[in-house]
Parts: C-alpha cells; sequence; structure tokens
C-alpha cells in the first residue's frame, strides 16, 4: 500500500497569482501618479510589500510590469484569455450587417481605450526616450493592435464577406491608424473630449473608411 501523499500546491498558486496582482495593481498606481521614468523596481517592490526579486520572479523587470499593467487595463481583468476570445468581441459577429459590425468594434476600440488610454498618456507624454524596455513596449503594443485589427477584419468576413474592391492590408494600414492611441490621447486628454464624442467620432471615421474602402481605395502615388 503507497503511503505517497498527493501534494496540492493549490493555496500556493492563489497566493502567487494574489502576489502578482498586488504587484501589478501597484505598479498602476505608480505609473499612473508618477509616470513610467519615475518608476524603478525597488520603489516597486516596497510599495507592493514585497521584495525586488518576488517582483522579478512574479512579473519581470520593468518593461514587463508596464506590459502586465496595460494587458489588465486593456482587458478589464487579468484573466488568461485573449481578446478574440472574450465576449465582447465575439458579440460583434451577432451584428446584422457590416455597418453595424464596424460600429460595434468601433465601441469595442472605444471602450479599450477609456481603460488603457490613462496609461498610454502618461507613456507617450513622457517618450520612449532611450529606454529600450518602453521603446520594445510601444513597439508591441503596436503589433498587437495592428494583429487585432486584423482579427476584427476576419471576423467580419466570417460574419458578412468582405467587398470585392476592398484591399486588406490598405485598409488594415488606414484603420490601424486611426485607432492609433495617439489619437485618442490627443482628442480626450489634450483637447478635452469626452469619452462619449471620440467613441461616437470614431465610429463615423471607420464606417466612412469602410464605405470607401468597399468601393476601392484611391490610389496613391508616389512623387
Amino acid at each position: 500500500m503507497s503511503t505517497d501523499r498527493v501534494y496540492d500546491n493549490s493555496a500556493r498558486a492563489e497566493a502567487a497569482r494574489a502576489t502578482r496582482r498586488r504587484i501589478i495593481d501597484t505598479a498602476g498606481q505608480i505609473l499612473l501618479r508618477e509616470g513610467y521614468h519615475a518608476m524603478s523596481v525597488s520603489q516597486l517592490a516596497s510599495s507592493a510589500g514585497v521584495s525586488a526579486q518576488t517582483v522579478y520572479n512574479a512579473v519581470g523587470g520593468k518593461a514587463d510590469v508596464v506590459k502586465a499593467v496595460y494587458d489588465v487595463m486593456l482587458a478589464g481583468d487579468d484573466a488568461p484569455v485573449a481578446m478574440q476570445d472574450r465576449p465582447e468581441f465575439r458579440a460583434m459577429s451577432e451584428a446584422p450587417d457590416p455597418e453595424s459590425f464596424v460600429q460595434a468594434y468601433a465601441a469595442l476600440c472605444a471602450t479599450i481605450y477609456e481603460r488603457v488610454g490613462p496609461l498610454l498618456g502618461v507613456i507617450l507624454a513622457q517618450g520612449a526616450g532611450g529606454d529600450s524596455g518602453l521603446q520594445d513596449f510601444v513597439a508591441t503594443i503596436d503589433r498587437e493592435r495592428r494583429a487585432g485589427n486584423t482579427n476584427a477584419l476576419n471576423a467580419l468576413e466570417r460574419a458578412h464577406g468582405l467587398p470585392a474592391a476592398l484591399d486588406r492590408e490598405r485598409f488594415i494600414d488606414i484603420v490601424w491608424a486611426v485607432t492609433g492611441p495617439e489619437i485618442y490621447d490627443r482628442f480626450v486628454r489634450r483637447s478635452g473630449w469626452s469619452h462619449r464624442m471620440y467613441a461616437a467620432w470614431l465610429a463615423e471615421a471607420l464606417v466612412a473608411t469602410f464605405d470607401r474602402a468597399s468601393t476601392g481605395l484611391p490610389e496613391l502615388q508616389e512623387d
């Protein structure tokens, strides 16, 4: 008869998740209050009540922490579920027509920026400077945004099909630019727009872009 006992590490795993959440929550507060360049791992560790090594073990270095804060803000929680698998993204496929789909996507983008806009506003205002970690962060979220734009277009194609005249890559180029965080920051933080005003503008801009792309985008010629 075996005397081996099955070790239940669920309590330890939950404690590790709670520590990670506390570090990320604390980092978010520091970033919004003081900015990226003012935050250090040692300061974060002290504020979160952990050691610096715990920060590295639970999340990573400073740039990793910023990305973790961004990801949680973007999703609205820390569940390991990709955006395209979340209900708000899947709900777009239930839109009755392409225009309603595009409007739903604009609403989703606006919701995301309502969550992450304050953080990105601080980071964009200060600039990456010579910090390679922050430069990598900005490059990463740019790539992720384009992937999200592509996923949305693919979902639209599955739900309603795409016009034969639509140039996929150029359309994504335009949507990627129009949905850039810099535009949200300029309108909401720097120009004093309300979130509702931004959401309405974005919906109008994306619908107009899709309508124009549906009949063929004009050729752009180099000088």
